[in-house]
This record gives structure tokens, C-alpha cells and sequence, in this order.
């Protein structure tokens, strides 16, 4: 059954070409099949649309008023499947990302850089905030995927683990006498500690972990930042949990020491995730990809 929309493309095209076996073979058809859809369309209509002579056809009154729209309407659906084609071909677009700031720091900024080489003309909207406000605008469409700390409750994301990190305590020079044994979870509590705020993923992961043990955390700061942990440890206002991944320059250049522990904290994850039930634009699924690929 020929639908109205391909009605109209033959009115238009024989419009244009003001002839029906020139529109014919423009349109892959058999003459009669045109003269065929254009009585269709002129009975459904109840309108007279194009007068017929021997050297071709014009538009009738009516046939020109209706072209005008019909025309329109079929380049305005062109424009529409080209456009839709350069979002498949990542040639426009959008790639809405929400991490944190050591994430971004520490773990997207290379994909970043890979995707734009790759991709030039999509363009970054990044947000930031806590794994559980991601997880949030990833649910509410803000955004379409994020880069957060797994372990993650919630069975409407699917979670891909990229990373492992692993939690650890360090000390500025003050504190320096603490790594001549390994420290029970019992011993460090009793330190001034510093910690990331209580609705961080990382720090509830800690603090769940601990209090397993039986051991309860009541630290002298909550920070909102990694990097404000590494400072204020630095500085010696007390012992930091921190992401060893993300402190190796610390390390590394003995700003910061690993305090030895009895009993290491479990690895965990960073990771991507992003809503099971709705599929992933072009730009994002491409994103993903190219952070699969490097695992």
C-alpha cells in the first residue's frame, strides 16, 4: 500500500520536473505507476492537481497552493535524516559526561583529548559532583553517562568497571615515626584523621568497611576534595585516607608517606555507568567504547 508521504513525494516531483515520465525516471518508476499515485493522491484530495497537456503537465490553482507546503514539509524531513545521519557519523552532536573532579583529573582527561581527535565537531558538556548527585542527572537525563566510584546500589544502571583503585592512609613528615611497624585499624582511628565529606561514595566505602571490623570512624576533617586531603596531610594536620592512584606524585616525591596497615582496605572501582532502559546517543556509545577498548 503506497503511504500519503510517498504520494506527495511523487506530487512534488512532478511538480518539479513538469512531467511524468521525466519524474518517472528520477524516481526509479514506471510512467503509469506516477499517473497512477497522482490520480490517488487527486481522489483522496477531491481536487484537480496539475492540468494535462500534450507537451506535459503544470500545477492547477490549487496544486500550486498545495505544493508550496508539500514541498517544505519534504525538505524539512531531508534535513531532518541528514541530520540524523551526522549524529550517527559523530559530524555534530553532544557529549553530556558527569565525573568528579579527581576522576576528571586523575582518569578522563586522556579520553577526553582521544575523543575529541577522533570526533572535533561533538561538543563536551561536563558536570561534576559526588558519585550519588551523578548518579542522580544520569536518571534524570542531565547527562548521559558518568565516571564515578563503584560499588554502586542501583539496578536501573548498567556499571562498567574500568579501574581499580585502592584506598590507603598516609602521613605528612610529622607523623613519620608511625611506619616503623603496621598500624591496626584500632591504632589509626586513634589518629587525627581526615576524610572526604560523609555523602562521598569513597568515604562511605570506608567507613562501611571499618565498621565491619567493629571500628568507628570520627574524624577532625571532612573535606570536599582528593586534592585537599593530599594538602592538608602535607601539612600535617593529621593522617589522610586517600585514592593511592591518585597520590603517586605525593608519593613519589615524599611529600606524603603510606601508612603500613595489619589488614589492607578491599580494592574497588571507578567506573562508567548510565541508564539501562534508555540507549545511549551515538556519541556517548562511542565514548564508552573507546574507554572499553583500553581495559
Amino acid at each position: 500500500m503506497v503511504s500519503k508521504l510517498d504520494l506527495y513525494k511523487v506530487f512534488c516531483k512532478v511538480a518539479i520536473c513538469k512531467s511524468f515520465s521525466q519524474a518517472a525516471k528520477d524516481l526509479y518508476m514506471t510512467q503509469p505507476a506516477i499517473s497512477q499515485s497522482i490520480m490517488q493522491l487527486e481522489r483522496e484530495l477531491d481536487i484537480r492537481l496539475f492540468n494535462r497537456t500534450p507537451r506535459g503537465v503544470s500545477l492547477t490553482n490549487e496544486g500550486s497552493l498545495l505544493f508550496e507546503y508539500v514541498n517544505s514539509a519534504i525538505n524539512l524531513i531531508d534535513v531532518g535524516e541528514e541530520k540524523i545521519l551526522e549524529f550517527k557519523n559523530l559530524t555534530t552532536g553532544e557529549l553530556k559526561i558527569g565525573v568528579g573532579d579527581t576522576i576528571s583529573r586523575y582518569y578522563l582527561l586522556p579520553y577526553l583529548e582521544a575523543f575529541h581527535i577522533q570526533y572535533p565537531s561533538i561538543k563536551f558538556k561536563i558536570e561534576n559532583g559526588t558519585t550519588f548527585e551523578l548518579c542522580s542527572m544520569v536518571k534524570s537525563g542531565e547527562i548521559d553517562i558518568a565516571l564515578c566510584n563503584f560499588p554502586l546500589d542501583d539496578s536501573t544502571l548498567e556499571q562498567i568497571p574500568c579501574s581499580e583503585i585502592h584506598d590507603i592512609f598516609v602521613c605528612g613528615a610529622k607523623y613519620k615515626h608511625l611506619l616503623t611497624k603496621p598500624l591496626s585499624f584500632e591504632e589509626v582511628v586513634r589518629l587525627p584523621l581526615i576524610l572526604l565529606e560523609p555523602n562521598s561514595n569513597s568515604r562511605k566505602f570506608v567507613g562501611d568497611y571499618l565498621e565491619s571490623k567493629g571500628v568507628k570512624i570520627s574524624p577532625e576533617f571532612e573535606l570536599g576534595s582528593h586534592d585537599l586531603l593530599l594538602e592538608f596531610a602535607r601539612i600535617n594536620l593529621g593522617i589522610a585516607c586517600v585514592t593511592k592512584e591518585f597520590s603517586q606524585e605525593y608519593l613519589n616525591k615524599r611529600l606524603l608517606y603510606e601508612v603500613p596497615l595489619t589488614e589492607n582496605i578491599p580494592k574497588r572501582n571507578i567506573g562508567v555507568c548510565f541508564l539501562k532502559s534508555v540507549s545511549l546517543s551515538p556519541a556517548s556509545k562511542k565514548f564508552v567504547e573507546l574507554i572499553e577498548a583500553k581495559l
